[in-house]
């Protein structure tokens, strides 16, 4: 056996340098944790090559005096702990003491320090670790540290490192991480002598997120919470936004950047049942507890974190979260662009006049035709008020539903008008009614007892009986391709997709029962034939498939007889429903017995939701537009697409050019 021996100081500076400098994006995290530490407002971060070449920070804190410079780059040197019992309670982002002696051990560095008390600075030239070079110099309060030809002493570590473009990427994103953890200081990256990033250091997050991410973020939905000690604040993403990977989702705790599956798990477990699948939230979330409360002293790079208490760190993450989406009452608005308005396109005046000149509707019209068009209007039959009373006598559906609205001067002041069509019968009905307005009672008008009279004389009694709130009522216009429901109130118009609609509202429905759902016995058994191992994975989960309603038999090889399904699930989607639960159980998509049961509800519900492209009646689209209209929870599906879009009036007479 080799005789033991102590390592040299370089050779465990180099071993230590391996875990804590991974790359220069690592080296840019640890100078500007320290600028941070040191009470920096600015700090600038400039790189070339990718940061091998060239890396300097600059900050305006508290600098080092020449004794502490030199001291700084020893192993273990640090001014943030005196004893043990700090480490239980860190609240600094560095702590160790490792950084810049890992990074001098690798690095050729410059640097130059001043504190607002000294009059001149101290300027040290370091290499492999070692001071080679001092001076007194002239320099600005705070710190500026140049980092050259990074791992220049370690070729094997060089062999590992990235194209140019992919390691300064990594230092962008490190940077971007910092932004986002402390918005109160404001930090800047140079890349190849071009400002990439620029942080106005205002204290605000909604800033800070607006310049890292762009606009594209401006419409996430805030998130301020706190459950017991703990507080969790920051930005999180619409259903409708989300993304196909996790890459945009960041955690900090106390300001550090974090990696954590609880954190993670709890962010998608509030917006489960609201998301597409393979799609996942964006997030900016920030972490506040105790120090006490988390151990952030379990890897060189402390990104990995431990907490004291996971379950109340959960809990505030996701009530958080879920608290934040469902506050937000607003439904998608629809929004025209300029650049693709080619109904009315943008001429200029005078070669409109030039080359066509404007035309009048009725100068086209010779005047014989004229003539002809006014005594066609004059001769044309007028409608019958008798007739159109005896038509709207046969209907008493759509005259109950005509009668939970208030019209106190349209059958008064109008007899004589045609029957309302069928699609644009009115419907107000008060968004937040708890139960629906009494219907008027039926009785026949008699128009020689009304000739005289006032129209509020004649109605004065329905009137005081069904006053309306002061919100604005709402009216079901129509339906659009017959899929959209068309909803008028004030000076919003609604579309409402009536498949996602009801496809929540099923889905509600069969959530709100914990116990097992009603089943409906099938006369004639449905065989459904699986392959293999999908027909094993429904027979293993055979409770679960009980609770939902379902019961079933093994009949033969790999096939299973459906005996009794779902009392709102049709029977001709029964075997469809079986093979897509199957396929789920079989690819991993659901786990846990709850997630099974959600997704075989959002199965269920969808097949016996009504479907885009069905012919319904004016009853059923009534009874939708109602449910989402007075209940501003239903905003999405179950797969996260969006119930309702608004158009505003204004947007829409911007088209037509009225505004």
């Amino acid at each position: 056996m080799p005789k033991i021996i102590q390592l040299s100081p370089h050779i465990a500076n180099l071993i230590a340098a391996g875990e804590v400098v991974e790359r220069p994006a690592s080296v840019a995290k640890e100078l500007l944790e320290n600028a941070v530490d040191a009470g920096a407002t600015k700090v600038t971060v400039e790189i070339r090559d990718g940061g091998m070449t060239f890396l300097r920070v600059t900050d305006n804190g508290c600098g080092m005096t020449a004794e502490d410079a030199r001291t700084a780059f020893l192993r273990h040197a640090t001014s943030k702990l005196r004893c043990a019992e700090d480490l239980n309670a860190i609240g600094t982002m560095g702590f160790r003491g490792e950084a810049l002696a890992a990074i001098s051990s690798v690095s050729r560095i410059d640097l130059l320090t001043k504190t607002p008390d000294s009059l001149t600075g101290v300027s040290l030239h370091l290499e492999a670790g070692a001071v080679t070079e001092e001076n007194e110099a002239g320099c600005p309060d705070g710190t500026t540290i140049i980092i050259r030809d990074l791992f220049y002493n370690t070729p094997a570590r060089m062999k590992f490192m990235k194209a140019d473009t992919v390691e300064g990427s990594r230092v962008t994103g490190a940077v971007q991480l910092q932004a986002l953890a402390h918005p109160e200081v404001a930090i800047s990256l140079i890349r190849d002598g071009k400002t990439v990033l620029s942080t106005p250091g205002s204290g605000g997050l909604r800033a800070a997120v607006y310049c890292v991410y762009g606009r594209d973020f401006g419409s996430m939905i805030p998130v301020d919470s706190t459950w017991e000690k703990y507080r969790v604040t920051g930005f999180v993403s619409k259903p409708t936004d989300a993304r196909p990977s996790r890459n945009l989702q960041t955690f900090f705790v106390n300001h550090r950047p974090v990696k954590s599956k609880l954190l993670v798990s709890a962010l998608e477990e509030a917006y489960r049942n609201q998301l597409m699948v393979g799609k996942f939230p964006t997030c900016v979330l920030c972490l506040e507890l105790p120090p006490t409360a988390v151990d952030v002293n379990v890897h060189p790079a402390k990104t990995e974190v431990k907490f004291l208490n996971e379950k109340a760190v959960f809990d505030c993450v996701h009530y958080g979260v879920l608290g934040a989406l469902n506050k937000t009452p607003d439904r998608p608005q629809v929004h025209f662009s300029p650049k693709n308005t080619t109904f009315f396109p943008e001429t200029q005046p005078e070669k409109t006049a030039a080359a066509a000149p404007k035309k009048d509707f009725f100068r086209t019209m010779s005047a014989q035709d004229y003539q002809a068009f006014s005594k066609a209007v004059q001769s044309a039959p007028q409608p019958d008020p008798a007739a159109a009373r005896a038509a709207a006598a046969k209907l008493p559906e759509r005259a109950a539903l005509r009668s939970q609205v208030i019209l106190p001067s349209a059958a008064s002041a109008a007899p004589a008008a045609p029957p309302v069509p069928p699609v644009a019968a009115p419907a107000s009905v008060p968004p937040k009614a708890a139960q629906p307005l009494p219907a008027l009672p039926e009785e026949k008008p008699q128009p020689e007892e009304r000739i005289g009279k006032k129209p509020e004389q004649a109605y004065a009694p329905e009137q005081t009986a069904l006053e309306m709130p002061a919100a604005a009522p709402w009216r079901m216009v129509g339906e659009l391709y017959r899929t959209y429901i068309l909803v008028e109130q004030g000076d919003e118009a609604f579309l409402i997709d009536k498949h996602a609609a009801h496809e929540r509202i099923l889905f509600n429905k069969l959530k709100a029962h914990q116990e097992a759902i009603v089943g409906q016995t099938l006369l004639t058994p449905i065989p459904v034939r699986l392959n293999p191992k999908a027909a094993a994975e429904i027979v293993n989960h055979a409770d679960m498939m009980e609770q939902l309603g379902f019961s079933l038999e093994e009949f033969g090889e790999n096939t299973l007889l459906l005996r009794q399904i779902p009392m709102d699930l049709s029977p001709d989607d029964a075997a469809e429903t079986v093979e897509t639960l199957a396929e789920d159980l079989l690819r991993g998509r659901v786990t846990e017995a709850d997630t099974v049961r959600d997704e075989m509800l959002h199965t269920v519900a969808c097949k016996a939701a009504i479907k885009a492209g069905w012919v319904n009646d004016e009853k059923e689209l009534l009874a939708v537009a109602k449910a989402v209209m007075s209940d501003e929870s239903l905003k999405y599906c179950p797969h996260g697409r969006p119930i309702c879009v608004s158009l505003s009036k204004k947007n829409l007479e911007r088209q037509f050019k009225r505004t």
